[in-house]
């Protein structure tokens, strides 16, 4: 009886065990996929469904799919500028978000990503609203000797903290941060630009950048996200966005 009662209670403390087990993993679980389910990707890895040009409704054609990336294709060329590109851009407007991209660029090239981009007739361009994060490659395009013009920078206005970008080629894994005008740029996983854009020290630097004579730039506290076409090919995948 004694060694009855004692297997009894020992399979009870492994039932609890596995019942408590069992909870942490359906808890683990849920916790995992209310996070998951924040996040919305704005890519289906097969089409540019949510996107369109800056200027029209619809993507230029030289924005293309291919293996599971968005990329601008440089292979027809006029003057300098491709043919049918175009800077694309989001559908949708976001206001308080956290944005996640991987980007990679060829070699020599240069393009951008932007947010809080106003898409209106009055502003010819997405960056005469929208603050933009420098996609480049730092080894050999012009830019790359111009301080605050360097991969990861907040184009003209802030130096990245320290160089993580990785040579052409290489896929780069960006955060964008912008919440209540605070604003956190994050390169493969170092966070490399911060700063306030509702805070008298951002128009102070608005003022000594190339943007001082644009009286909207970084204004507007909702907007597009742009994917900026600067004549050059360039790679974008993994694009998702979480709303705060």
């Amino acid at each position: 009886m004694r060694i009855l009662l004692i297997a009894l209670v020992f399979l009870a403390g492994c039932s609890g065990k596995n019942q408590n087990e069992s909870a942490e993993s359906t808890e683990s679980a849920t916790t995992e996929t209310q996070a998951n389910e924040e996040w919305v990707s704005l890519f289906d890895g097969a089409s540019l469904d949510g996107w369109r040009s800056y200027k029209s409704d619809q993507p230029g054609s030289a924005w293309k799919i291919d293996d599971g990336a968005i990329v601008l294709d440089d292979s027809n060329m006029d003057g300098g500028a491709i043919v049918d590109a175009g800077n694309l851009m989001t559908v949708n407007e976001y206001e308080n978000f956290e944005f996640s991209i991987e980007w990679k660029i060829s070699p020599c090239g240069n393009s951008g990503i932007m947010f809080n981009v106003v898409a209106d007739s009055t502003f010819q361009e997405p960056w005469h609203t929208g603050p933009e994060m420098q996609v480049l490659d730092n080894t050999c395009h012009p830019d790359a000797k111009i301080i605050k013009h360097r991969a990861g920078d907040l184009y003209d206005m802030i130096s990245c903290s320290t160089e993580t970008v990785k040579p052409a080629g290489e896929w780069n894994e960006v955060r964008i941060l912008s919440d209540q005008g605070k604003l956190k740029f994050w390169l493969n996983g170092e966070n490399v630009v911060s700063a306030d854009m509702r805070a008298p020290e951002w128009d102070a630097m608005v003022a000594q950048s190339k943007f001082k004579d644009l009286p909207y730039f970084g204004k507007a506290r909702k907007g597009h996200l742009v994917l900026q076409d600067h004549g050059n090919k360039v790679w974008y995948r993994n694009i998702k966005i979480r709303e705060l």
